[in-house]
């Protein structure tokens, strides 16, 4: 794709605040198009891993949860942080054991962004082919979370009704759908 947009040119940086979960950046930039200065933000995060756990009986296994930005329920698939050093498959299968309880061969789907105009992180998305429950979940102390299993055909059906809102969610059952697509061409 050619395109005549420029990136801008950071002069300064420096972290105005450290919130454990991520870190808020303000940096002084020119801007390509017309060489004014601008005070712009960014929230630098960990990256996050998404996961799709489908059972052999074709269930997906998914998480409802109290989310703070909401302050609500969700209807989520398991997912997080990555702890730092961490591979995101293997953050993948932890957040899945962790939250659900269950085990699966961990396939990745690819990765999106989870907001560019303003975050720096990437959300990696997976399958968990043939999940299955091996303990019961532990999440951490901040989680209140409880699983539900649903069966793949209905997620679409959640979606619109609006059940399963969460963008990244829907972005993972996209990645899903699209792969079951391209399997099916050869």
């Amino acid at each position: 794709m050619t395109t005549s947009i420029k990136p801008w040119r950071r002069i300064s940086s420096r972290v105005v605040g450290d919130y454990s979960v991520f870190r808020l950046v303000e940096h002084l930039t020119e801007a390509a198009h017309d060489h004014a200065r601008r005070t712009t933000y960014t929230i630098e995060a960990c990256d996050w891993v998404n996961v799709v756990p489908l059972t052999a009986e074709g269930n997906v296994v998914m998480v409802r949860q109290y989310r703070h930005g909401l302050d609500g329920i969700t209807l989520e698939i398991p997912g997080g942080m990555c702890d730092p050093g961490e591979a995101p498959e293997v953050a993948a299968a932890r957040e899945l054991r962790e939250e659900t309880g269950f085990s699966g061969e961990i396939v990745p789907l690819g990765w999106v962004l989870p907001n560019p105009a303003i975050q720096t992180n990437r959300c990696h998305v997976y399958l968990a082919r043939d999940a299955r429950r091996i303990c019961d979940p532990e999440p951490d102390a901040a989680e209140d979370l409880e699983v539900v299993v649903e069966p793949l055909a209905r997620v679409h059906e959640l979606i619109e009704d609006g059940t399963i809102r969460h963008a990244l969610v829907i972005a993972a059952f996209a990645a899903l759908e699209r792969r079951g697509r391209t399997a099916n061409r050869s």
